[in-house]
């Protein structure tokens, strides 16, 4: 695996870990898309560091539980800045 590799997939694992960000906040943060992100730290980060692999996985696990969670409060501020209620 190149270096700038090794150490993009450490420093999203950093981030998400610090942040508890999203794959998707984490791509736009780090400007790649969110299949490499989920590549990096799902196949790539195991391979470099598995402890912190289990770590991120744990997060991300949470977020996946959450997801709806978050559609749901999108849906609601969308409709809620576009329908004056009367």
């Amino acid at each position: 695996m190149k270096d700038y590799i090794e150490e993009r997939v450490l420093e999203l694992a950093r981030y998400i870990i610090e942040t508890q960000a999203t794959v998707r906040s984490a791509a736009q943060k780090f400007r790649v898309s969110k299949s490499t992100v989920h590549k990096d730290i799902t196949e790539r980060l195991l391979e470099i560091n598995p402890a912190l692999a289990a770590d991120v996985k744990l997060i991300l696990e949470n977020n996946k539980a959450e997801r709806h969670i978050r559609g749901g409060n999108a849906t609601k501020k969308k409709y809620q800045n576009t329908h004056i209620t009367k």
